[in-house]
């Protein structure tokens, strides 16, 4: 039997190593630095309390995926025998809640309707924006005149090469709604001027949205709304719902870990690469690790390997490899933009929606600048199991900063 070391016990290894085990005859090894599955979509669990590092909604366009997802945590049972219509490849699908029951109450995906807003001068916005009532009263009509004209000049005299991230917005938005809702805030998330951020991120990210989709949408909206699972006529940005797992993404990830192991896989826990050997050209043929608990020590032979691990990390880990100058150099330059989050636990929100009702946002976005934080998670509107104690609100601060940050070096009290 071949042997595949896979680096990494993230969705993408994990995937890797399920696929490996059901479809061929290669057994998977996978390796990972931390004492739990879930890589960046783990759940972390607090006294009850759980935490989803970065809020992971679970949306495809491809029925594959949904269906991969599916088959280890089931639709809730309270879907049973409702017929929920998927589209897809510009086909209609109906899926059958009851298709595959699960075994196991807790072990089950939920749909989760979207709410976000934007937090912007003490007032709140719709996420994504909407041109209604509430943000001309927010704004005012000085404001709206502004990115009404700003918006018209960006249609009239776009930026023909579009290059950086600031042209890729000011083309879309114009400048005024741009300096408004998406300069300050994309550069406390990122740290580099939008203005250095090459604009293929923003092709990527807010791909084909524009004030036309907005309108659009919103007209749509007030007549009829897209109840399936993908809603594949729905800019990803505009996603109205979304699958989450009843105790967060780690749940999913942590599920398909315990089956890799049912089936014969290995994952090595607490455990981080520190080289990788072969044959000193183009193949590699055994790993090294460290257990950082017992500070065992070992070298496993391997016919594949698959790496998720930081790129820069991996290139640092070739030891006995023929790997060219300027891949060492561009790879030892990389960037990575840091993450912490403050878990709070609080008997009630200041903040209330309409008629004094409790909020329902999933996330709020902190634009104001001058707001350390980034973002706001309201963990108990993901899923209401993610709290322990009932009645009680548990809310995720996110902070972006960089391991070299005083913030990022202070202790936690």
């Amino acid at each position: 039997m071949k042997t595949a070391v896979i680096i990494g016990a993230g969705p993408a290894g994990l995937t890797a190593a399920y696929e490996l085990l059901t479809k061929t005859d290669i057994k998977p090894i996978v390796i990972e630095a931390d004492q739990q599955a879930g890589g960046l979509s783990k759940t972390i669990d607090y006294k009850g309390n759980k935490i989803d590092i970065g809020g992971h909604r679970f949306f495809s366009k491809s029925k594959k995926v949904i269906d991969w997802w599916l088959q280890f945590l089931p639709l809730d049972p309270e879907y049973k025998d409702e017929k929920l219509r998927l589209r897809y490849q510009n086909r209609d699908a109906e899926y059958i809640s009851n298709k595959k029951s699960s075994s196991d109450p807790d072990k089950i995906m939920l749909i989760r309707k979207r709410k976000s807003r934007i937090f912007y001068q003490k007032k709140f916005f719709d996420y994504p924006l909407r041109l209604n009532a509430q943000t001309f009263r927010n704004l005012g009509i000085v404001k709206m005149g502004k990115i009404g004209f700003s918006y018209l000049f960006a249609k009239l005299a776009p930026h023909r090469k579009e290059e950086t991230l600031e042209q890729f917005f000011k083309n879309r938005f114009g400048n005024e709604l741009y300096l408004t809702f998406f300069k300050d805030y994309t550069e406390k998330v990122w740290g580099v001027p939008c203005s250095e951020i090459p604009a293929a991120w923003g092709q990527q990210r807010v791909k084909n949205l524009n004030i036309g989709k907005v309108i659009g949408h919103a007209l749509r909206s007030a007549f009829t709304s897209d109840k399936s699972i993908q809603q594949k006529e729905t800019a990803t940005s505009l996603i109205e719902q979304f699958l989450y797992p009843k105790y967060g993404p780690g749940q999913l990830w942590e599920t398909v870990g315990d089956e890799i192991i049912k089936r014969g896989g290995i994952i090595l826990y607490n455990t981080i690469v520190t080289g990788l050997t072969g044959n000193g050209i183009d193949e590699l043929s055994s790993v090294q690790m460290r257990n950082h608990i017992t500070g065992e020590i070992k070298s496993i032979a391997a016919d594949y390997v698959l790496s998720t691990m930081p790129v820069k990390d991996l290139a640092k880990g070739l030891t006995n490899m023929q790997v060219p100058a300027e891949v060492i150099k561009t790879a030892s330059a990389l960037q990575y933009r840091d993450f912490l989050i403050t878990g709070i636990l609080t008997t009630d929100l200041t903040i209330k929606d309409k008629d004094n009702a409790p909020v329902t946002d999933n996330w709020i976005y902190i634009q104001d600048k001058n707001v350390k934080a980034g973002r706001l998670q309201l963990f108990h509107n993901w899923s209401p199991y993610m709290i322990n104690q009932q009645g009680y609100s548990w809310i995720g601060v996110e902070y972006f900063c960089n391991e070299t940050d005083t913030f990022w070096q202070s202790d936690d009290s």
